[in-house]
């Protein structure tokens, strides 16, 4: 494939990026090839790599880099909590607002690729996130780690907008499928490794240790991507909707602190309820603030397009799921509520899902091609609500092999719908609103997954070792999500492709 000239008759005035113009695949104004890049292509072929696949390689990494820290320390966190005299309760927070911010703060770096380039953004994100794995790494109290993971989540999430908007600009609609099931894998996968690993690292070399490890990957990461990849076009009066980003994360965190905190608080508190109606106002705001913004966050419009409004509720209801059982799973399996099952074993156990994930997403790819996206969707919605309803029937004698299967399943569903239906809300924009496109998939998802963490995690505090009702309910709910997941599949239109 050959990297083509932009087209003229965009509406957007494109601008020269400070290194290379994508599309131009490197050529100047005069026709000529800087050196930096034609070294990188005569590399390329000389060890017989693709370069649009090297590209994706490199923002791969980052973003997993950037990304499998999130949840790293969902394990540990009673023993977090004590070495820095705090409780889980508070601690939590180092967990859910890295995910809220990785979601609301993305459409804002989706704009402002636009703006100044995707790679600047990239690699922007790559090095503060680097910067802020160092200040976690030398937090003194649960506050500053809450505030620096916050913070390093939020450079982070700069990495997911631009990776979706190199991947759309690299590869034709009808070969987006195969490298997104990787993208959905870092995505969504990534956080998955980071329990399984959370734990052992933990315990091995401290969690200090791991953002010390972290931090130089990063900067790693910021060299590479800084050398290798290309700049993309750069679209002329692009504006920030700041009004837009303030409403949604004041709107989305009110909520989540009304529903985490409900139950310490009481469901009828003034607190509770004072967020709750500080989150409706809020969001009501944000969708008045949408319609009337010249460059509006999320764009309202799309939610009346089939393709793109079901796919994103589709993966935001699935989501809800897949990430709520993620953080559910290790209180059923671990101490001092479940199975008590020693913390490698509960890793081992949990691990069968990424796994699972991603052996089945670049196979089920190559069959999304051939049964199209609509059957994708609603066939992996359906492995994840299985997999809800099967450990909405685990209990103190049930086998290792059917919690493998149980959490295999849910992988196995992801892995089929996510990469299909952001393949097909890819193809049903337009070029130049890729990065914002692939910011509100982040920022909808993200969503989906922080709600269904909170929810189910809210439904099941009352659960004990002699008690996993709590538990079942909480995995029915998500199996209820899943189903709605799986009804909005059933409506989308898959991408015509010729025989």
């Amino acid at each position: 494939m050959t990297f083509r000239l932009p087209k003229r008759e965009n509406v957007h005035e494109r601008v020269d990026d400070s290194t290379m113009s994508f599309d131009s695949g490197g050529v100047d104004e005069l026709g000529v090839i800087p050196w930096p890049i034609l070294l990188r292509r005569r590399l390329a072929r000389r060890v017989g790599i693709d370069h649009r696949w090297a590209v994706l390689w490199v923002v791969l990494s980052g973003l997993f880099t950037v990304g499998f820290t999130i949840t790293l320390l969902v394990v540990s966190l009673e023993r977090i909590a004590g070495e820095l005299n705090s409780t889980t309760t508070v601690l939590t927070w180092a967990i859910t607002g890295p995910m809220l911010a990785f979601g609301v703060v993305g459409p804002a770096f989706g704009k402002a690729g636009d703006l100044w380039g995707h790679k600047r953004i990239f690699v922007g994100g790559l090095f503060f996130a680097g910067v802020f794995s160092v200040a976690s790494a030398l937090a003194w109290s649960a506050p500053t780690l809450i505030l620096f993971r916050t913070l390093a989540a939020t450079a982070g999430s700069a990495c997911g907008p631009s990776a979706m908007a190199y991947i759309n600009r690299m590869f034709e609609p009808g070969e987006r499928v195969k490298p997104l099931s990787y993208w959905s894998f870092v995505t969504a996968g990534g956080p998955v490794i980071g329990v399984v690993i959370g734990a052992p690292l933990v315990d091995s070399i401290g969690w200090r240790a791991i953002f010390a490890i972290q931090a130089p990957l990063c900067f790693v990461g910021f060299v590479v991507a800084l050398w290798l990849l290309p700049g993309t076009d750069r679209l002329k009066g692009v504006r920030f909707d700041v009004w837009g980003s303030v409403t949604l994360g004041v709107g989305a965190s009110s909520l989540l602190m009304a529903i985490s905190q409900g139950r310490a608080w009481g469901w009828t508190s003034p607190a509770t309820l004072g967020c709750l109606a500080l989150s409706v106002a809020s969001l009501a705001l944000f969708v008045r603030v949408e319609q009337r913004a010249a460059a509006p966050l999320v764009v309202l419009a799309w939610f009346r397009t089939r393709n793109i409004a079901f796919p994103v509720l589709s993966q935001m209801l699935t989501n809800f799921a897949y990430m709520g059982g993620f953080f559910l799973i290790p209180q059923v399996l671990g101490k001092p509520r479940g199975l008590l099952l020693p913390t490698s074993t509960v890793g081992n156990l949990v691990i069968s899902r990424p796994l699972a994930f991603s052996l089945v997403a670049p196979l089920a790819a190559l069959v999304t091609i051939r049964v199209g996206e609509r059957v994708a969707g609603v066939v992996g919605a359906l492995g994840v609500m299985a997999s809800m309803l099967l450990w909405a029937t685990v209990g103190l004698d049930t086998s290792y092999a059917f919690i493998i299967g149980a959490t295999a399943l849910s992988g196995i569903g992801l892995g089929i719908a996510f990469p299909a239906l952001t393949s097909l809300m890819a193809n049903s924009v337009a070029e130049t609103e890729m990065g914002v496109a692939g910011a509100m998939q982040q920022l909808m998802t993200q969503l989906g997954a922080v709600l269904g963490s909170a929810v189910l995690a809210t439904i099941s505090v009352s659960a004990t070792h002699d008690n996993f009702t709590p538990f079942h309910i909480a995995f029915l709910v998500g199996a209820v999500a899943a189903a709605g997941g799986c009804v909005a599949a059933a409506f989308v239109h898959s991408t015509p492709r010729s025989p």
